[in-house]
């Protein structure tokens, strides 16, 4: 079966990828679609969307490195949508998420999908130079270099996605994969495979210089931060930066945005206070946590502010010291303790202690102050869960759903509630929606054929539950017939 399998792509894909294919496994797990040969055009917007769409889930839903934190994925998402706001395209949607991975790396994906590893987040020493990455990698999407680059190199698409699918999931995952699929290089390294001409990148500077400008960070952050990238490669040797690897830095790119920064005007830029507990929090989930909660106390006793004694609060917490890391979090300062991550960890902590009670009150409190938090938003559901208040906690989940239909989070928990509340047919419809996204769609028919059959007598429910299982058929036949 393997060999039958690696025979019947072996015509359309190059020695390299099908070593890495080898490595990997069968290549008929890959949920991608086949758009089949792009090398007389540009890839389209609808092409681009689908091919992001299909290599996230991948990430999303099989890469052991990418980080499942929403509240640091909203940190990132709000630093991203700042500049996208100020850009040409400001209602272009875009999706921000973060590989836990400490190589500094950043890689744009077809669609509008950045991912961003730790790593670049703790490497950089202001958030004006994460913001400068950040505006290099939305112009690239902006000025749809990658659908250029596919179009001019004339290569196909079942290569492209290969290329780009193993490239994301090489890193961390299988050390074997990661040897054999040099071409695709390791998760992130996106631009290396698709090879970003020079000028592509220089327009990618000079666009994410404006657009770092524009969003009121301090430009001088892009050639800081590259310069000490440069600084690195001393270190590194042959063993560079990942994103030095993906986006090398020539020297007449460095005197350019060094000579347009130059004509900006100055200004002094704060570092936002997200911007150091993201951080705090980053290194206080890393290693085991005896580790986290001594660096952090190295950290405290050096440093003595907020975000430090942040972070030995959740080292804390993870090392199962709950009252220590209370203590911890109440020497924070008021201002500080106002913050959405204070409160988040407040609560987490009044639920490891068995308050559902008080972790309740304390979200109710904090999704008021901050209404826009999606990790608040979670807790809150959560809290009225463990409080034995299923009928608020799906209300909760079904009013955040109004809001964004394609966020599995909240399918799942909308899942979880309806299945305490014994509402069957509800249940198997929110479960559906969960493999929806997670591209599994055979899975998502089963569901929802459940739902059909769980016993409703709500004529306009089942209608509703026939018109679902038409559509997800219909996209399931599609993708079948795609692969032959």
């Amino acid at each position: 079966m393997r060999g039958a399998i690696i025979a019947s792509v072996k015509k359309r894909l190059p020695a390299l990828l099908l070593a890495a294919l080898m490595a990997a496994g069968p290549v008929h797990g890959y949920n991608l679609p086949d758009l089949g040969d792009v090398a007389v055009s540009d890839l389209s917007h609808l092409d681009e969307q689908r091919i992001g769409e299909s290599i996230m889930q991948e990430i999303r839903w099989r890469d052991p490195s990418y980080l499942d934190d929403v509240e640091v994925e909203d940190y990132v998402g709000s630093v991203g949508r700042r500049m996208v706001a100020v850009s040409p395209q400001p209602d272009r949607p875009f999706e921000f998420f973060v590989i836990n991975d400490p190589q500094i790396n950043a890689f744009a994906l077809p669609g509008g999908y950045i991912g961003i590893n730790s790593g670049l987040l703790l490497t950089a020493e202001s958030e004006s130079e994460f913001a400068s990455v950040m505006g290099h990698e939305i112009a690239h999407v902006t000025q749809r270099h990658i659908a250029q680059m596919v179009g001019s190199q004339g290569r196909s698409m079942a290569w492209l996605l290969g290329s780009l699918l193993l490239g994301a999931l090489a890193a961390n995952s299988n050390s074997q994969l990661a040897e054999a699929a040099i071409v695709a290089g390791q998760a992130g390294a996106i631009q290396q495979q698709l090879g970003y001409s020079r000028g592509f990148e220089r327009e990618a500077d000079r666009i994410g210089l404006q657009l770092l400008s524009d969003a009121g960070f301090d430009p001088r952050g892009m050639p800081a931060f590259f310069a000490r990238l440069q600084r690195a490669t001393r270190i590194y040797e042959s063993d560079l930066p990942g994103y030095l690897r993906t986006h090398p830095m020539t020297n007449e790119r460095f005197a350019d945005m060094e000579n347009r920064v130059a004509r900006m005007r100055y200004r002094q830029v704060l570092d936002s206070p997200e911007f150091a507990f993201v951080r705090a929090k980053l290194r206080a989930i890393s290693g085991s946590p005896v580790e986290a909660v001594r660096e952090f106390e190295a950290r405290v006793a050096e440093r003595r502010d907020d975000a430090s004694r942040y972070g030995l609060a959740r080292a804390q917490m993870r090392a199962n010291r709950l009252e220590d890391a209370a203590r911890t979090l109440g020497s924070l300062s008021e201002a500080a303790r106002r913050s959405s991550f204070a409160i988040l960890l407040e609560a987490e902590l009044k639920l490891a202690a068995r308050d559902p009670q008080g972790a309740l009150a304390v979200l109710e409190s904090g999704v008021k102050d901050y209404p826009d938090s999606r990790a608040l938003r979670y807790a809150r559901i959560d809290a009225e869960y463990a409080v034995g208040r299923p009928d608020r906690a799906a209300e909760l989940a079904r009013a955040a759903l109004q809001r964004d239909r394609a966020d599995p989070r909240l399918w799942e928990r909308l899942a979880r509630a309806e299945e305490r509340r014994g509402q069957r047919t509800a249940y198997h419809r929110a479960l559906a929606e969960v493999y929806v996204l997670r591209g599994a769609l055979p899975s998502a028919i089963e569901q929802l054929e459940l739902a059909r059959d769980a016993g409703s007598r709500d004529f306009h429910e089942l209608s509703a539950i026939d018109a679902r299982l038409r559509e997800v058929k219909a996209e399931d036949a599609l993708r079948r017939a795609a692969q032959y």
